[in-house]
């Protein structure tokens, strides 16, 4: 069985005991979040496509960690004028584990 779940404006095919690293989430490590924008069901019968959502279904999943990704380098020049700008970033994600899809 699996889904496709909306999680902060992103769309994710889950199915059980999956990690994934979404957007950062305002939760503590170790907490339940419960998302509730199912908008695919499918398990070996057949598929339920919602309109927009699925009424009643739920996906389940614990926050694992909040990490950092590799850092973004932003290099800006203009040639002939001595404009060199140097800048760099590292975007924040939540690993989440999923542990159940109803």
């Amino acid at each position: 069985m699996y889904a496709v779940v909306e999680i902060a404006g992103q769309q994710y095919k889950v199915k059980e005991s999956d990690r994934l690293f979404v957007p950062l989430l305002p939760s503590e490590v170790g907490a339940t979040l419960k998302f509730e924008n199912v908008l695919l069901l499918a398990d070996d019968k057949g598929a339920k496509i919602g309109t927009p959502h699925i009424e009643g279904s739920f996906v389940q999943a614990r926050v694992a960690s909040h990490v950092k990704d590799e850092k973004v380098l932003v290099f800006r020049k203009k040639r002939r004028k001595g404009f060199k700008v140097r800048k760099g970033h590292r975007q924040q994600y939540t690993e989440i584990e999923i542990t159940k899809v109803a």
